[in-house]
C-alpha cells in the first residue's frame, strides 16, 4: 500500500465532534432544560431507553442506551424528552453552514460529526488552534449557545476522530506526527474507532493488549489478524498515514420503528409498517432508484410470557419504484404473517428496499409475458405515485395519503436519524 507518510502529510485533519447533539438541541430550544440531566427518548416511557443524554446526565451514568427505568434510578431529578429528528437535522444544516465559513468539509460521517482537509497554510498547530477557537465561537454565537464540539488534529482524518474522544467536552485536541505515539499510548484498544469488544478479544488472542503493541506489529501481522486487508488499513491509520476512505455504494432503502403502545395492535402496526414503507418508496424515487426486493420483519409479543419472537419474510418483484406494487407484496407478506402467528401484539415493523438498480441498469426478461392489462396497471401506479410526490411536497407530508394515517408521540412515521445516515428535510414532509 502507498500511502503518505505523516512526517509528509503533517497536521492534514481537522475532525469536529458535536458533544451530546441531540440534548444539546433540545436545551437549545428549551432553556428551561439547560443544566439539567436530560435524556431524549424515542418515546415516553420507563421501558424505552436514551437514544442521548445531556452531560449533566451523564455525570450520573445515563448515557446512550441506558434503560430510562434504570436512568430514573441513577438520576432522580433525570428529564425526559421525546425526539425530534427534524430540528435536529435543522440545527445540523445550520451548523454545517457556519462551519464552512471557516473551512472546506471534506466529509460528513454522521449528525454530529464532519472532517476537513485543512489548506495548506492552516496545517501548524499556531494557524489550526485560531482556526478552532473560531469555529467554536461562530457556532456559539451564530446557532447557539449551548452547542459545543470537540475538535482534533492529526495527519488523517482516523487520528482527528481519536483526538476528539480525548477531551470532552468542549475539547481541543492536537496530535502531532513527532509526539502523538505517546499520547495514543495512554489509550485502551477499545478507545479507538473500529475496535469493538469482538475486535479487542480477537487481538488479545493474538497477543496484543495495548496500543503500544498495536503500533509495534508490522502491517502484515495486522492483515492476518483482521482476516482482511482492513487490518492493514487500520494499522496505516494508526500511525497516522493518510489512508483515503473506501467510498460505498448505496445498497438499501429502509425504515424500522418501535411502536408506541397505542399502535401495538395489529391493525395499528399495520398501518405503520404501510406508512414506512411508502417513505422507503418515496425516496426510492427521490434519488432515481428501483428496487426489485421488499423485506418485512417484526417483533411479536407473546401475552402471557412478553417475550419476543421475531418474524421475517423477503418478496422478489420485478425492479419497481411505485407504492403500489410493494404495497400489495407487503399485504400478502402481512397476512402470511398473522397466519401463521396470530399475533396480538407487536413491538417493532421494519420494511427494506433492496437489490437496487436505476432505469437504464433494468434489463427485460426474455420472457416476459406480462399481459397489456399488467403493463397498463403498472404504468398507472408509476404515474400516481408520481402525482403524490408532487402533491405531497407542495402541500406538505400526507396531504395526500393511502389509508389511515398512524399518529405517534414523535408526530411523524419513519423518518429518523440513523449512525451513518442524516436524512434530508425533505423526508419530514414526505
Amino acid at each position: 500500500m502507498n500511502f503518505t507518510p505523516p512526517e509528509q502529510s503533517g497536521l492534514q485533519w481537522l475532525f469536529l465532534d458535536l458533544n451530546s447533539y441531540f440534548a444539546t438541541i433540545e436545551q437549545e430550544l428549551n432553556p428551561h432544560l439547560r443544566g439539567r440531566p436530560v435524556a431524549v427518548v424515542p418515546m415516553m416511557t420507563d421501558h424505552t431507553c436514551a437514544i442521548a443524554a445531556s452531560y449533566e446526565a451523564k455525570l450520573y451514568g445515563v448515557k446512550t442506551g441506558t434503560i430510562i427505568r434504570d436512568a430514573k434510578r441513577m438520576c432522580p431529578k433525570l428529564v425526559c424528552v421525546p425526539a425530534r429528528h427534524d430540528q435536529y437535522v435543522i440545527y445540523h444544516n445550520k451548523i454545517l453552514d457556519e462551519v464552512i465559513r471557516h473551512t472546506p468539509i471534506n466529509k460528513i460521517w454522521s449528525i454530529d460529526e464532519l472532517s476537513s482537509r485543512l489548506p495548506p497554510n492552516k496545517r501548524n498547530a499556531e494557524s489550526v488552534t485560531a482556526l478552532a477557537q473560531r469555529i467554536k465561537a461562530g457556532l456559539r454565537d451564530n446557532v447557539g449557545t449551548q452547542i459545543k464540539c470537540s475538535i482534533g488534529v492529526a495527519p488523517n482524518s482516523f487520528l482527528a476522530k481519536v483526538a476528539t474522544d480525548m477531551k470532552k467536552p468542549d475539547g481541543f485536541v492536537i496530535l502531532d506526527p513527532a509526539t502523538m505515539a505517546e499520547k495514543l499510548f495512554a489509550l485502551k484498544l477499545t478507545d479507538l474507532p473500529g475496535i469493538n469488544v469482538a475486535m479487542n478479544e480477537r487481538l488479545k488472542k493474538s497477543g496484543i493488549t495495548s496500543v503500544e503493541g498495536l503500533w509495534n506489529i508490522s502491517p502484515k501481522h495486522a492483515r492476518r489478524v483482521w482476516g482482511s486487508v482492513a487490518g492493514e488499513r487500520f494499522w496505516y491509520n494508526l500511525r497516522g498515514y493518510d489512508v483515503p476512505d473506501t467510498e460505498t455504494d448505496r445498497s438499501i432503502f429502509g425504515h424500522s420503528r418501535i411502536l408506541d403502545p397505542a399502535l401495538r395492535r395489529p391493525d395499528a402496526a399495520r398501518e405503520v409498517a404501510r406508512r414506512l414503507l411508502i417513505k422507503a418508496a418515496t425516496r426510492l424515487r427521490r434519488e432515481g432508484f428501483f428496487a426489485a426486493r421488499l423485506n418485512f420483519s417484526t417483533r411479536i409479543i407473546d401475552p402471557a410470557t412478553r417475550m419476543e419472537t421475531r418474524w421475517a419474510a423477503e418478496a422478489r418483484l420485478p425492479p419497481a419504484q411505485d407504492n403500489f406494487s410493494f404495497l400489495r407484496a407487503l399485504d400478502e407478506m402481512w397476512d402470511a404473517m398473522m397466519d401463521e402467528t396470530r399475533a396480538m401484539q407487536m413491538r417493532k415493523v421494519s420494511v427494506s428496499l433492496y437489490k437496487l438498480c436505476r432505469d437504464g441498469e433494468i434489463t427485460d426478461d426474455l420472457f416476459d409475458t406480462a399481459s397489456a392489462t399488467v403493463r397498463k396497471q403498472t404504468a398507472k401506479d408509476d404515474a400516481l405515485s408520481a402525482v403524490m410526490d408532487k402533491i405531497n411536497t407542495k402541500y406538505g407530508a400526507e396531504s395526500l395519503r393511502l389509508g389511515v394515517s398512524p399518529k405517534t408521540q414523535a408526530g411523524f412515521v419513519g423518518t429518523k436519524i440513523a449512525f451513518s445516515r442524516v436524512p434530508d428535510l425533505a423526508e419530514f414532509s414526505e
